[in-house]
């Protein structure tokens, strides 16, 4: 699983404060994509120069700049001195493994978030990481490769009378974290399809390919909980905080996007212990198939017991046992033996035993 990734480079024995890439190599250049927008207007523009981002001085407009790339850190650390950005969070921004979080500053609203690619052929999960800087009537929106998460967002902000072109950056904040959450509603429907389709596996057929599909469901459940859970504590930090960037009004829907995370963390509950009662089901098939094998293996052990005893009474040959001499002495054996193998079979039924 792509969970557990490797730091490009160590941070051993560095300042706090230093920025650092910590993903895979990449050489394709960050690119820059800018959406200005009120009532009124839109305008999207594609820039090549980070410079270019701060020198529009418009103020009548909310301005979306989504920077998809963070591997190149001389440009982070540009950014960071055009607004006076602290140095912790410019090395946040780099870091691809930062837990998810919320910094409340003074001038600045900072959330490390992440989404997630998920392939349902071969159970394959893959976190992506995504930041948001909110201050003034700005959002720079930090992406770790070029993504169309975000595209839904800008079809609303194109059109004329959405409500998005009507409110300011702190909603616009709300409409892409809550792109995000709805995006964990997909994922738990696939897991749950997956869910499901073990269990009637289960039922019908375990192997040990079962046993290995419990054991990357419950794997991922454990991730995707471990990544959902502290998003509950930055919406709530948003919805609590006294910072003057999130207006009351916007109050109500960080609220129902709390409501959805609250769903999405219950539902993620009841599949891990759907998914460790499929082990214990597993674990239960396993060991009552081998008792059915060994109650067969039992019984016709059982069954072979007498018979074995009067064919070696017969085949000690002594010289004068006297049904040696008689030419029935074969058939009547055989008989004999039938008749004590049916007795044995008739009393294991009325038992109940087989």
């Amino acid at each position: 699983m792509p969970f557990l990734k490797r730091y490009k480079k160590s941070k051993l024995g560095l300042p706090p404060g230093t920025i650092v890439y910590t993903g895979e190599e990449r050489k394709e250049p960050i690119s820059f994509t800018l959406i200005e927008y009120n009532e009124i207007n839109f305008e999207k523009i594609e820039i090549t120069n980070i410079s270019d981002f701060f020198k529009r001085k418009k103020t009548n407009v909310v301005s979306w700049l989504t920077v998809q790339g963070v591997h190149d850190v001389d440009i982070i650390e540009i950014l960071g001195k055009e607004i006076d950005l602290h140095p912790i969070v410019m090395e946040d921004i780099s870091n691809i493994h930062e837990r998810i979080k919320i910094e409340i500053l003074d001038k600045f609203l900072f959330i490390v978030m992440k989404s997630f690619d998920f392939t349902p052929e071969n159970l394959e999960l893959t976190e992506r990481q995504i930041s948001f800087l909110l201050y003034e009537n700005k959002l720079i929106t930090f992406l770790e490769e070029k993504s169309n998460i975000f595209n839904s967002i800008i079809n609303r902000i194109q059109s004329e009378f959405s409500r998005i072109r009507k409110l300011g950056n702190d909603y616009l904040l709300h409409s892409l974290i809550d792109i995000i959450v709805d995006s964990y509603f997909t994922l738990l429907e696939i897991i749950g399809d997956k869910v499901s389709d073990i269990e009637e596996e289960l039922v019908t057929n375990p192997d040990k390919n079962t046993l290995m599909q419990i054991q990357h469901a419950k794997h991922d459940i454990i991730q995707i909980r471990k990544i959902i859970f502290p998003i509950r504590e930055v919406i709530n930090a948003i919805i609590r905080g006294d910072s003057p960037i999130i207006k009351e009004a916007t109050h109500i829907y960080f609220r129902d996007a709390y409501d959805h995370i609250i769903r999405i963390i219950e539902t993620l509950e009841s599949y891990r212990d759907m998914v460790s009662g499929l082990l214990d089901i597993y674990l239960s098939s396993i060991s009552n198939r081998m008792n059915e094998v060994m109650k067969v293996l039992t019984i016709i052990a059982t069954i072979f017991i007498p018979l074995t005893f009067i064919a070696g009474v017969y085949g000690m040959n002594f010289l004068y046992m006297p049904e040696l001499g008689w030419k029935y002495s074969y058939l009547v054996i055989w008989i004999i033996m039938l008749i004590v193998a049916i007795i044995m079979v008739i009393y294991f039924r009325r038992k109940k035993w087989i």
